[in-house]
């Protein structure tokens, strides 16, 4: 099942925090996530998707995606040669600024447009690809979006999600984040790094970390959704599980930290033991285990013909 919105807080408070959190968030994302734009990055999200459809992607030649931030699926996409003619939406306008930016950069042609994944401003079958990802947790109501999602998709077009939080992997990654919590002065002294500043009292953003996370899913809610939506050939599968527990902890131990005291050596540890652990879970572990043990759920639909 999925978890519930809190009844304390209305739809349309939760949009608002969204777009203020990913407006702040914006301007250091890439970093703070380490996205790539290069042959790493374009590695990453193609493999992504030839899990999610299990085999080799075709070329869409109109996609959307939802919730695009700053660009992390749709221009490694676009770069791979997988995407033609690219629309993206967030409800964020500090994100699409960014994404606009990084496209510049990257000599990309793309069309931004701020939008509420309830309500898409498209004409009915614009798309033969509607995408995103770790977008689906911060909607309100799922219902409503996946019924769009189908609106705006040609017949036979394809539905693609990737990086959402499974209930169980969720519950899994507290428990790297409290020992990592718990070593972290012990960690600090090793490395010889300062205590992160604290945030001044009037900075609400961090709070608002807490309302943006609306949902934790079940695989089978996940298809349910998308069958509910007139949605068929519905596959949900799960990746990262020894791989997010060893990023989690390593994230949680940086976050501690003055970032500018950090080692380089400890960046670059962190990052390849992250890319070896993935490999790992992708060749032994993520097509023998249920996919609900995993921290990212992915789920590949097709609209029928």
């Amino acid at each position: 099942m999925v978890r519930p919105v809190a009844p304390a807080i209305s739809a349309e408070q939760i949009r608002d925090a969204n777009a203020r959190y990913h407006d702040v968030a914006a301007v250091h994302y890439d970093s703070k996530w380490g996205i790539d734009f290069g042959a790493m990055g374009q590695e990453q999200v193609t493999t992504k998707v030839r899990k999610a459809l299990r085999g080799e992607p075709p070329r869409f030649e109109r996609s959307l995606e939802i919730g695009s931030g700053t660009g992390y699926f749709t221009l490694n996409l676009m770069q791979a040669g997988l995407i033609g003619e690219a629309t993206c939406s967030d409800i964020s306008p500090g994100m699409l600024s960014t994404l606009t930016e990084n496209a510049s950069r990257l000599g990309l042609e793309v069309t931004t447009t701020p939008a509420d994944a309830e309500r898409l401003p498209f004409a009915d079958g614009s798309f033969d690809l509607v995408l995103g990802h770790a977008v689906l947790h911060h909607i309100p109501h799922l219902e409503l979006a996946f019924s769009e999602f189908a609106r705006v998709l040609a017949p036979g077009g394809t539905l693609l999600f990737a990086g959402e939080p499974s209930r169980y992997g969720d519950r899994l990654a507290t428990v790297p984040k409290r020992f990592a919590r718990t070593i972290a002065p012990l960690w600090r002294a090793a490395l010889r790094a300062s205590a992160a500043r604290a945030h001044s009292s009037d900075d609400d953003d961090e709070a608002l970390e807490g309302v943006v996370d609306v949902h934790a899913f079940a695989p089978s809610e996940l298809a349910r959704l998308a069958r509910a939506a007139g949605f068929r050939s519905v596959r949900v599968s799960g990746e990262e599980l020894l791989a997010n527990w060893f990023g989690w902890t390593n994230r949680t131990l940086e976050a501690t930290a003055d970032p500018e005291e950090v080692p380089w050596a400890w960046k670059m540890y962190a990052y390849r033991g992250y890319l070896m652990l993935q490999q790992l879970d992708r060749r032994l572990l993520e097509s023998r285990l249920p996919a609900a043990i995993f921290y990212n759920l992915m789920i590949a639909a097709q609209k029928p013909a």
